[in-house]
């Protein structure tokens, strides 16, 4: 199977947003919105950006390095796409300009966050730890068990963050290790069943 080509990429229907962004992140001039076809440039970069150093070492020419990546954003895009279609796609903005993705699928018993990415001129700001605890709220808000997310294993920073806001692990599957949070109140639930 060849990859896509990025102009063919599509996003399913836009779900109807119910993703709060914090307010401290609001006043600093953040905002969310559904992800277009015309993000498809940026967020290819973003997956760029998330590989960098896993490529660093490799002495491919340019146009190997860029195809590979295209290929692979294009799978990835693809998989998202096709077996998350009901969750929401989102771009984070700054001022009007694409900083970072949001894609989270809101189904029982736990949501799954999808992915969640900023840029790396974005990244240690704590804009992501803002963004998790809002998505914690928001969960716990609508009285699901909690969030469960992917994690690569070779990413020790993106684990630390997790494991600071309450995650805890619960497999590995191939390249990725499934972490998840959950609701206080679920938890003592669990616990009164037993």
């Amino acid at each position: 199977m060849s990859a896509p080509s990025l102009p063919n990429l599509i996003f399913p229907p836009s779900q109807t947003s119910s993703t709060t962004l914090a307010e401290v992140l609001q006043k600093q001039g953040f905002a969310w919105r559904a992800a277009e076809q015309t993000d498809l440039a940026f967020l290819r970069t973003l997956y760029e950006t998330l590989r960098a150093d896993e490529l660093a070492s490799l002495d491919w020419p340019e146009a190997t390095r860029r195809a590979f990546l295209d290929s692979q954003f294009a799978f990835q895009h693809h998989h998202f796409t096709t077996h998350f279609e009901r969750a929401e796609f989102l771009v984070l903005q700054h001022d009007g300009d694409a900083v970072g993705r949001l894609y989270l699928l809101r189904e029982p018993p736990r949501w799954l966050i999808v992915d969640i990415a900023l840029l790396p001129a974005w990244q240690g700001r704590g804009i992501g730890t803002t963004l998790l605890r809002q998505l914690q709220q928001d969960a716990q808000d609508a009285q699901t068990q909690g969030l469960a997310l992917h994690v690569r294993l070779d990413n020790p920073r993106a684990q630390a963050l997790y494991a600071r806001l309450g995650f805890g692990d619960e497999s590995v599957d191939g390249m990725h290790k499934l972490m998840h949070w959950d609701v206080p109140s679920a938890v003592a639930q669990l616990k009164s069943l037993n």
